[in-house]
């Protein structure tokens, strides 16, 4: 009868742990999901508020006030600003420097890594230091911008290409994930009679996929929000990038001028009014999206791309 009694002993202990155990899981669960709930809606609320503004008609009573969605559709904001010739020429400036300057950055920042990674490169330690040392200590604004001068740079558009062809954040990263691949592949290359060049191209390039649309994302982020530089190198207005112009708006430079010619629009057209705060969300949104939509196509190689490049210092 003992040996009976003992199973059933044991057998209720471990129901009770394991009840427990699925409690304790499911309230951690439920706590987890929870804040990240809770954060989301923190974070996305604002968002959501600029956009449904800049769908909302300017004249209605209810705008500005908490809203989840328009309550008097209008798209007259979006239509003053892509009448704007600044805007326009703005945007075309932004898209330039971003498609022509991710290319170049990763071309320079996967090159100077792939060489980087070689340790048996002589220097190697000095020249990694090199550049490191950049990364905390820098010449300050007015020696950066005599350099750009020099460099006849000024009301240029390389301007905004040249100065930040190269992170060395970004550099190290690759260079770290490019020092984790196998040696083998290599080897196996050299063998088959590839060259250096041939090697990088065809074999470490295709292999570093992740962590070069990391940097893809990083660059066009940066690019596309760049504003400091437009407002520094440049004075003439058909080279101010999109964040510079919208900064401008949003210190109600060039609003009342937009507004005029809006209004005059709207009471030749018969159209809905807008104001300055529903031209302040609308260019804000145009300037938002665009870079936003880019997260989706690039989320998979995120993650990976920065866990595995950071696995060494």
């Amino acid at each position: 009868m003992q040996n009976e009694v003992a199973p059933q002993k044991h057998t209720s202990t471990r129901r009770q742990w394991a009840q427990r155990y699925t409690l304790g899981t499911l309230t951690g669960n439920l706590i987890v999901y929870g804040f990240l709930v809770l954060l989301f809606i923190v974070t996305f609320f604002p968002f959501w508020h600029i956009f449904v503004l800049s769908l909302n008609d300017a004249s209605d009573p209810t705008y500005g006030q908490f809203m989840m969605w328009p309550s008097a559709f209008s798209l007259e904001s979006y239509k003053t600003v892509l009448n704007d010739a600044e805007i326009l020429n703005s945007i075309v400036v932004t898209v330039g420097r971003t498609v022509i300057g991710v290319p170049l950055t990763l071309a320079c920042i996967a090159m100077l890594a792939y060489a980087l990674s070689k340790r048996e490169l002589v220097g190697w330690r000095g020249i990694n230091l090199f550049f490191v040392f950049t990364m905390y200590f820098s010449g300050g604004l007015i020696p950066t911008y005599m350099v750009v001068r020099s460099l006849n740079l000024i009301d240029n558009f390389w301007v905004f290409i040249f100065p930040g062809l190269i992170s060395i954040f970004w550099m190290i990263l690759v260079r770290t994930y490019m020092e984790n691949l196998p040696k083998e592949m290599e080897e196996a290359a050299q063998i088959e009679g590839a060259n250096d060049i041939q090697i990088f191209l065809k074999v470490i390039i295709p292999v570093c996929t992740p962590v070069l649309a990391t940097i893809t994302l990083f660059s066009a982020i940066s690019h596309w929000n760049a504003w400091y530089d437009s407002y520094i190198y440049t004075y003439n207005p058909k080279l101010k990038t999109l964040s510079a112009v919208l900064v401008k708006i949003l210190n109600q430079f060039q609003t009342n001028d937009m507004l005029s010619t809006a209004q005059q629009l709207a009471n030749e057209q018969r159209k809905m009014p807008v104001s300055s705060e529903s031209i302040r969300m609308a260019v804000t949104m145009v300037a938002t999206l665009p870079i936003i939509l880019m997260y989706p196509l690039l989320q998979k190689y995120f993650l990976k791309g920065m866990l595995i490049g950071a696995v060494k210092g």
